[in-house]
């Protein structure tokens, strides 16, 4: 559970990161946007150092299916737009990829 807890925090920081930069360069905004953008992305980098995982790409790998969910949340709380029928279905799909890839029993053989 400690692991979404940060994974959560790393999406939301990152989606924030990103947005700041959207917001400069997509919808014209002034460039003290680009300040906190890059301070949130500073936070999502370290926040997925806290995950519980030995390896980095595993961590970064089962990340992604919290980062859609997390989007999805973006659009539909801060951008306005509610996640249609197959938005909802694609995440859950991920989520699960997600699950899988954290709680999967482990070999000590590699492939």
């Amino acid at each position: 559970m400690k692991n979404y807890v940060w994974y959560l925090f790393a999406a939301f920081a990152e989606i924030g990161g990103c947005f700041a930069f959207w917001a400069r360069f997509r919808l014209n905004k002034s460039f003290l946007w680009i300040a906190p953008g890059v301070i949130a992305l500073a936070c999502f980098a370290f926040a997925l150092t806290k995950v519980d995982s030995t390896l980095a790409g595993r961590a970064y790998a089962a990340y992604g299916g919290v980062y859609i969910v997390a989007s999805l949340v973006w659009l539909w709380g801060v951008e306005k737009t509610r996640p249609d029928r197959w938005d909802l279905l694609g995440a859950a799909i991920c989520l699960v990829g997600s699950l899988v890839i954290l709680c999967g029993p482990r070999s000590s053989r590699p492939l």
